[in-house]
């Protein structure tokens, strides 16, 4: 499929970010947020990005001059015509989840979703759709204009048709991608929550100076950034909303990753979700047996103590591993 419109959802640093890598190569791209002001703002930033790129001869002024780019608060305006929608919107998987389910009202069936989040669950998001073979992650980094690398992450049923368009428009782009199966903070947040938290950690314990810390891995290292000053530019709310999953025990964290990612794709899990909503005191719905990445699971998630047990298994632990060492890519991932 031939991607021409795109629509970000979102024009916070990442959806701005986002925006401009998409119109800078010729996507239509149409922008949205429910704030007028922070369009504004997002326009103007995304004009000063072009303009300094010209400026400093990275950027061809016709390119620049070109952008098809159109910033509004309608949703439905802004997402029609686009086979590709980006969500950029808060971390707060609440919000996302009532976003992916207006956009199913307002898209066409044919429409593509990709989130960027870079911690929640694409297949929990992808379960508010009618349409969860087409939704799949891109992750972005920030700034987007600088940073070369997209995670592309597929849910449970994320189809290859979905990750071929989103290795389509990355490349188009200018970036390169891993393509992953979603876990707790995927590659890079996994990694970057245990960098950062053990930065902390030497800072709290007067081990050296917040900036002996950053040049140390600058210069040993040879990070681009320091641990430290990474999270300043992240801001340290958006950081521990990422290690809400990522820093919690092993078992407790997969687990209940696990168990929501089960819940989220299990037959009738929209229609669950929304008389959860109007009834929050209603009992959930069991889920048996049901079939997560070759492994079968059964439980009843109004607890997770089947799956939290699995997990603390050493035997089982050990038999997981003997699989993948043994190339059997369809098990599962706890």
């Amino acid at each position: 499929m031939s991607v021409k419109r795109i629509a970000v959802v979102g024009a916070g640093i990442m959806g701005r970010g986002i925006a401009y890598a998409s119109a800078i190569v010729g996507y239509d791209t149409a922008l949205y947020d429910v704030d007028t002001e922070v369009l504004d703002q997002a326009v103007r930033e995304i004009e000063s990005i072009a303009q300094k790129g010209v400026e400093r001869g990275k950027l061809d002024a016709k390119a620049a001059g070109a952008m098809k780019l159109s910033a509004g608060a309608d949703l439905g305006q802004a997402c029609g015509g686009a086979q590709l929608v980006i969500e950029a919107a808060p971390e707060n998987i609440r919000l996302k989840l009532e976003l992916f389910e207006n956009l199913d009202r307002l898209c066409d069936p044919g429409t593509f979703y990709a989130t960027n989040t870079s911690s929640l669950s694409v297949t929990e998001m992808a379960a508010a759709t009618n349409r969860a073979g087409q939704v799949c992650g891109m992750h972005f980094f920030n700034p987007v204009h600088r940073m070369r690398l997209i995670e592309i992450v597929c849910g449970l049923e994320t189809s290859e048709d979905t990750i071929a368009v989103a290795e389509e428009v990355a490349a188009t782009m200018g970036k390169e991608t891993v393509v992953i199966n979603e876990s707790p903070g995927f590659i890079t947040t996994r990694v970057n929550a245990l960098i950062g938290n053990e930065a902390f950690r030497m800072m709290q314990e007067s081990v050296a100076t917040p900036e002996d810390i950053d040049r140390a891995l600058k210069l040993g290292l040879n990070h681009p950034m320091g641990p430290l000053e990474l999270m300043d530019l992240v801001g340290l709310d958006t950081r521990l909303k990422r290690v809400a999953w990522v820093g919690r025990p092993a078992a407790a964290c997969t687990t209940t990753w696990t168990a929501n990612r089960c819940r989220a794709a299990a037959p009738g899990a929209r229609q669950r979700r929304r008389n959860e909503h109007g009834n929050p005191d209603k009992t959930r719905a069991p889920l048996h047996r049901w079939r997560v990445a070759g492994c079968l699971v059964g439980t009843d998630l109004r607890g997770d103590e089947s799956l939290a047990r699995r997990a603390a298994d050493p035997v089982r632990r050990g038999r997981r591993r003997r699989r993948r060492s043994c190339g059997d890519s369809s098990t599962c991932h706890l």
